[in-house]
């Protein structure tokens, strides 16, 4: 048996989904909509795996704490959002919409809040923000990018890129206050 969705989810879909339809009606430009899948390819994890791995490289005498404080972030983070997206249970909008917002991009399961590419975007860009901010330049528009490619990809609502965007600041916010 599925979980039932809370009725606050229900009223927010209603909200969002003109707004999302719209955005996602912009997907029909075949450059456009490449661009937003190769930036939510990026955001599943192979950049962060990079950003974790350079550390030692970026940090001489850090850079092994650097590399263990965002690895075990990312971890934590990881297992939050897991718990919260599994709990909540809201469905994605092309799965919600079916005939207004179509899916432009496979998704990984049926539940949508919060965004985990976001998360991981925004908590990455403040961790680096602290300890390389010669790299925001490259990561800021890199990260609003995975976030405006999920809601245009039909596979979250803005609000589930608003939430995953808090959660990640959160997250980098406690590792930067617990690492000291």
């Amino acid at each position: 048996m599925r979980p039932r969705t809370p009725a606050v989810f229900e009223r927010l879909d209603l909200l969002e989904w003109q707004l999302c339809q719209r955005f996602a009606r912009l997907s029909i430009h075949r450059p456009w909509l490449t661009t937003l899948r190769i930036a939510s390819k990026i955001g599943d994890w192979p950049v962060w795996v990079a950003l974790i791995a350079a550390q030692p490289l970026l940090h001489e005498s850090l850079g092994n704490r650097r590399l263990l404080q965002y690895s075990v972030t990312a971890l934590v983070a990881l297992v939050i959002y897991r718990l919260i997206k599994t709990r909540l249970c809201r469905e994605r909008p092309f799965i919600t919409f079916v005939n207004a917002i179509q899916c432009g991009e496979p998704a990984r399961d049926r539940y949508s809040f919060p965004s985990g590419h976001t998360m991981h975007a925004v908590m990455f860009c403040i961790l680096t923000a602290a300890h390389a901010p010669w790299l925001l330049p490259i990561l800021v528009p890199l990260s609003l990018l995975i976030a405006l490619s999920r809601v245009g990809l039909g596979l979250h609502y803005i609000s589930d890129v608003v939430a995953g965007a808090a959660i990640g600041w959160a997250f980098a916010l406690a590792s930067l206050h617990l690492a000291g």
